[in-house]
């Protein structure tokens, strides 16, 4: 058929979860030809809207390299990846072989097929609990949990490969995400939530009984914990900012995604109880072991490198999208 003589298809790897499906839909939207690898383990096959869905895993090199092969990839946005930190600590394992391995094996078919660029999902993990409670992107790298250190290494992999020939890459740090489609199309519909505007959403619709916050005492504003929410969309934005930045040419680089600002655990529920228009029940609890009091990005850099503007820098937008998200799914967990 030809089709591998294709220009510019962008393999979108985790393309059915929460932040890939938001990736798609805006790249689907500027005129791209978008296909997604998921394996949907967490992800969801309704969520991926005017892209072709695979059915499969991002560390199956076989499966990768006909994919890359068949639609003419030149360049690859990797979600694909396992990303709840306490079950990092319990099985580090499974975070070291889906995060980690699964990226080196995706690395080496970009390699061999020639793949141009690469747009990374990484975390502000990589950071642990950066002095001061912000981080820049030279702020010293120490993750205190296996889901930043498999990022890291991840990252790593990225710049040496670079260095080598391979691919230019921009890695993105993502801070905490938050908030749904503002059309309403898509949404985060992860089981078992832990992002705290999710699970608060949940907890003001009775989903759940009740919210906790782990630690009251932190020495922060009104002693909870704080944090650098970025609503979805405009983190989305900020990979096709990242995407027609390495086609005009762009040095490897890694940037931070988040708005500068934080806001504390009882500001979030503050703003999700306004949404909803009753308070969100919660109850406190200890601190949680390895929880930064705040941990806040420094964005000079990715506003300068591409322009990236944000438009939905407003907590009560990101909670009303997330409510109304939510109250859109079912009751009760469907059995998938």
């Amino acid at each position: 058929m030809g089709e591998h003589t294709a220009q510019h298809t962008i393999l979108v790897t985790g393309g059915a979860g929460y932040i890939g499906s938001h990736v798609v839909l805006q790249l689907v939207e500027a005129g791209e030809r978008v296909v997604v690898l998921d394996d949907l383990s967490t992800g969801f096959r309704e969520a991926v809207l005017g892209a072709e869905l695979i059915v499969g895993n991002v560390g199956d090199q076989a499966l990768v390299a006909r994919v890359l092969h068949d639609h003419g990839v030149d360049t690859v946005m990797h979600f694909a990846a396992r990303t709840i930190v306490p079950e990092s600590v319990a099985d580090p394992l499974r975070y070291y072989g889906n995060n980690t391995c699964a990226t080196r094996n995706l690395l080496e078919c970009c390699r061999d097929a020639g793949v141009k660029q690469i747009v990374f999902s990484s975390s502000a993990a990589v950071y642990g609990i950066p002095p001061g409670g912000a981080a820049r992107e030279d702020t010293p790298l120490a993750p205190i949990n296996p889901y930043g250190s498999s990022k890291l290494m991840s990252e790593w992999m990225l710049r040496d490969l670079a260095a080598a020939g391979g691919p230019r890459y921009v890695a993105l740090r993502y801070f905490n995400v938050a908030g749904c489609d503002p059309e309403g199309r898509i949404g985060q519909s992860t089981k078992k939530a832990t992002l705290l505007v999710k699970v608060a959403c949940e907890a003001a619709l009775g989903k759940r009984p009740r919210l906790s916050i782990f630690g009251t005492d932190y020495p922060t504003p009104d002693g909870t914990g704080v944090r650098d929410y970025i609503h979805v969309a405009d983190l989305a934005r900020a990979h096709l900012d990242a995407l027609r930045y390495l086609r005009d040419g762009g040095a490897s680089t890694t940037l931070n995604c988040g708005y500068g600002h934080g806001y504390s655990v009882r500001e979030v529920l503050a703003a999700v109880g306004r949404a909803h228009g009753a308070p969100v029940p919660y109850v406190e609890e200890p601190r949680r072991a390895g929880d930064p009091p705040s941990l806040i990005a420094v964005s000079d850099k990715i506003r300068d490198t591409l322009g990236w503007q944000p438009r939905h820098d407003d907590l009560d937008f990101i909670a009303r999208t997330a409510l109304a998200w939510e109250r859109r799914l079912p009751a009760s967990e469907p059995a998938s």
